[in-house]
Parts: structure tokens; C-alpha cells; sequence
């Protein structure tokens, strides 16, 4: 915006991506690649209004994210909600590896007291086995930390949608029926209301 003489408030930049990344999310969400169907899940810890925020986030064996959610708790509720959340949007994995977690171990046991024999998730508990996840991580924080305003936002789950959203879209997770070979800039392009 600089760059073409458009002065605009960093206020103003937050309220657009309040309004806009649920509707970038939802559009994204219909041409979304397939995801794998093993699984590595973990949770990660940032700092947002001087408070600790947990996000837990999902990639296939291949590092392409499957969801994520931002909740205030680290406990089995809130890793069965989005293990909920992740199964209603794409199905139920074959197995899922977690670190020595109890939260997600009892999450885990939660969904498959409910399933038969043959369609239980295998669970796979070890911390190295979990590299992919927590090296995909790193993007994230990063880009969190830059942001200063999202310590004194009010609106932080669609920054982090944002972030995981621009970061799919940078890991070649969005399939657009126009064609192949876009550049991140023209899929986000397309996706723009």
C-alpha cells in the first residue's frame, strides 16, 4: 500500500482481516487438497495478551497442514474438540503419532471407546517420530512474534486462521480449478472475495 502512496492505519488493517480471513478461510476450504490419512499432531504455546494460547495443529506425512485451533486450555477437552473439529472436515486418519501427551492420549482413547475394533485410530506415542509437526511450527511463531499488535488484539484467531491460511497456501495445499501452475500470489489472488 506504501509502495502505490495509500496511507493506511494499522487499525484499519486489523478490522479488514477480522472481516476477511473467515470468508479467504471458507474459500480456501472448497479447493483444499486431499490430506494423508497418517497423521502427526501436537500442540504449541503462544503468548498472546500476556496470556499462554495453545494451538493445536495437524500435518499428514507429507508436512501439508490439516487444521489447526487456537484454544485458551491445554487439557483432554480441548485436544478431543479438535480432534473433533479435524475428523468433521476430513475424515478419520488410519493412525495419528503424538508426543507422551496424557491430554491427547485420553482424547484419543475418548474417540476410539466409541469406534469398532477395525476403525480404530492407531495411536502412535513418540516425541522423535513428531519432528514434521514441531519443525512446522517454527513458521508460525515466527510470524507471530514479528506481530506486535496481536499481544494487545482482540480478534487473534483470525490472525492465526491468516497465518496457517497464507501458510497452506505457501505449502501448495490450495487446488484451484482454473489451473496449475500459479503463483502463491495469484491463488490468494483467486481466493479474494
Amino acid at each position: 500500500m506504501a509502495e502505490r502512496g495509500v496511507v493506511v492505519d494499522h487499525s484499519t488493517l486489523h478490522r479488514w482481516v477480522i472481516r476477511l480471513v473467515p470468508l479467504l478461510d471458507k474459500a480456501f476450504r472448497r479447493h483444499k487438497r486431499a490430506v494423508g490419512h497418517r497423521w502427526r499432531m501436537d500442540e504449541t504455546y503462544i503468548r498472546i495478551r500476556g496470556k499462554w494460547k495453545y494451538l493445536y495443529r495437524a500435518v499428514d506425512t507429507e508436512g501439508h497442514t490439516i487444521d489447526f485451533l487456537l484454544t485458551a486450555g491445554r487439557d483432554a477437552a480441548a485436544a478431543l474438540r479438535f480432534f473433533r473439529k479435524v475428523i468433521r472436515h476430513h475424515g478419520a486418519p488410519e493412525g495419528v503419532t503424538i508426543d507422551k501427551s496424557g491430554a491427547n492420549t485420553a482424547a484419543l482413547a475418548v474417540l476410539n471407546a466409541g469406534r469398532e475394533d477395525d476403525k480404530r485410530i492407531k495411536v502412535r506415542q513418540c516425541k522423535y517420530l513428531n519432528n514434521l509437526v514441531e519443525q512446522d511450527h517454527r513458521n508460525i511463531k515466527r510470524r507471530i512474534r514479528l506481530m506486535l499488535d496481536l499481544s494487545r488484539s482482540v480478534g487473534h484467531r483470525p490472525f492465526c486462521a491468516g497465518i496457517e491460511l497464507i501458510h497452506m497456501i505457501h505449502k501448495g495445499q490450495y487446488q484451484h480449478p482454473a489451473g496449475d501452475g500459479m503463483s502463491p500470489a495469484e491463488q490468494f489472488y483467486r481466493m479474494a472475495p
